[in-house]
């Protein structure tokens, strides 16, 4: 069985993404940033949308919940502990669930929120990771802190390297003029930063990135601690 990934822009930088299984029509959409645009391409397909997953509680993630789910009657799943509109089920660390045949694993990755959860399916080699992660780069420390960013970066890069990594938005340009100015010497860096300017000069996208890239490039992951994370967070949050 294949599933079948689309990703699209959504609002000033957001991506949407569509997760589809053809045998059985099951469709999820992976956070809600912007329902009209996430009905749009549902209806270019001829697919019903029947789950939205929810990684956090911020607007642009959870914002078409109500919307989508009187368009659809889907079911919606999200993080305990948070407020996420129209949720049926709520999932915490720990919790698998299937979809479509396939086992999906819920993974509790605090720091951009307190909440925030990841959904990783093995057999497709595919994680969902919201603001957690990004091509180089890793979300703001809103409400955890450097050690909780550390433990749920270790989680990320602890997944095998082939594992494409569905961010949540289109950061990586603007993330490597930072990762360049703390790490100028890191080779694999370097070839990340020229295949995202090549990847966005041909208006490409530079989403999914992988596990094995970010272990290697990712400043916040080849600090190398939690500490100098924290560091480099403080430093990018005035970059």
């Amino acid at each position: 069985m294949t599933l079948e990934v689309v990703l699209f822009p959504c609002l000033s930088d957001n991506y949407g993404f569509l997760l589809h299984d053809s045998e059985t029509g099951a469709t999820a959409a992976i956070d809600t940033p912007d329902a009209k645009v996430i009905a749009k391409q549902c209806e270019a397909r001829g697919w019903a949308l029947t789950e939205i997953w929810n990684t956090h509680w911020h607007p642009d993630h959870a914002g078409g919940n109500v919307a989508l789910k009187r368009r659809y009657h889907c079911l919606v799943r999200g993080p305990e502990q948070a407020a996420i509109p129209a949720r049926d089920i709520t999932h915490s660390g720990g919790d698998s669930f299937e979809f479509a045949g396939h086992s999906v694993n819920v993974i509790h990755t605090p720091g951009h929120t307190d909440e925030h959860i990841i959904y990783h399916i093995p057999s497709a080699e595919i994680a969902f990771v919201g603001d957690t992660i990004f091509a180089l780069g890793c979300g703001r420390l809103f409400e955890g802190t450097p050690e909780q960013m550390w433990s749920s970066l270790s989680r990320i890069a602890d997944m095998p390297e082939a594992t494409k990594l569905y961010c949540a938005h289109e950061y990586t340009l603007s993330n490597a003029k930072f990762a360049v100015s703390v790490d100028d010497k890191n080779p694999d860096l370097l070839a990340a930063i020229e295949d995202a300017k090549a990847k966005r000069a041909a208006g490409i996208p530079t989403v999914p990135t992988t596990v094995g890239v970010e272990k290697r490039a990712n400043p916040f992951i080849t600090a190398g601690s939690a500490a100098e994370l924290g560091r480099r967070r403080a430093l990018k949050d005035n970059f």
